[in-house]
């Protein structure tokens, strides 16, 4: 940026101040939020695939019931086939002609029994997929309410904090113009390796106000006199007199 050179230590220092109390204000809200986020994502995402299930339970059931026609439709012939050939047999004019008919009858009989074998098995296997049906619409009918519950928690907590964080969120980037680059790289780095997010910190009762380590009399001297940019030697936090710290707040 053109003009980061016209500031000084101390006014970076603040800017990190600013910054760093603005983003911790921004780590209470996604902690309000919580794991509500992720998990009306995951719902949602459990939901797509509790009904991709029972579509693909509608369509084999569809194909099943297709294939029972199918079947009926072999009944409904042989059974014609049968009457067809006993109609023959009366005609018959000798044993030869009247075994090649029977062969065919029985073979027709044969037929039906295993179409209404395969329609039973069939039946049966439609009521199993009915139940897998059932099941499938009620866990999508428990998650669609609670994917509902959990819209409705996350909803009111963005309506509540949307207008703050809105605000922070403007003061976070104009606190960053004053930062050069390569320090708020390193700000942003140091944030992401902590869980409280703190990059920097003030030296309380001769200690680091980040991993508590003892800062030597010569080192907090320097750090009050604010012309360079110090850190930790033990945890490589930003390190500042808590009189500054203490004059800036987050609004």
């Amino acid at each position: 940026m053109p003009n980061v050179k016209e500031f000084s230590v101390e006014e970076k220092l603040s800017s990190l101040v600013s910054l760093q109390k603005v983003d911790s204000k921004l780590d209470e809200i996604k902690i309000l939020k919580g794991e509500l986020p992720m998990e009306v994502r995951d719902l949602e995402d459990e939901i797509q695939g509790l009904h991709a299930r029972q579509t693909r339970v509608e369509e084999e059931i569809n194909g099943i019931q297709e294939f029972i026609e199918q079947k009926k439709n072999v009944i409904k012939e042989s059974q014609a086939l049968v009457k067809k050939y006993e109609k023959q047999s009366e005609n018959v004019k000798n044993n030869r002609e009247f075994e090649a008919i029977n062969k065919e009858m029985e073979l027709q009989n044969l037929e039906v029994k295993l179409a209404e074998k395969h329609i039973k098995d069939a039946n049966e296997e439609i009521a199993d997929k009915a139940r897998l049906l059932e099941s499938a619409k009620k866990a999508v009918a428990n998650k669609d309410g609670v994917l509902k519950h959990k819209k409705g928690e996350l909803e009111k907590i963005i309506a509540d904090t949307e207008k703050e964080e809105n605000e922070f969120s403007t003061i976070a980037a104009e606190a960053k113009e004053k930062v050069e680059s390569r320090l708020l790289a390193s700000y942003e780095r140091i944030r992401k390796s902590y869980r409280n997010g703190l990059a920097i910190v003030p030296v309380l009762r001769d200690a680091c106000g980040g991993c508590f380590n003892a800062i030597p009399p010569q080192r907090q001297s320097e750090i009050r006199q604010r012309k360079k940019i110090i850190v930790c030697e033990n945890c490589g936090r930003i390190l500042i007199d808590e009189d500054l710290y203490n004059s800036i707040e987050a609004k």
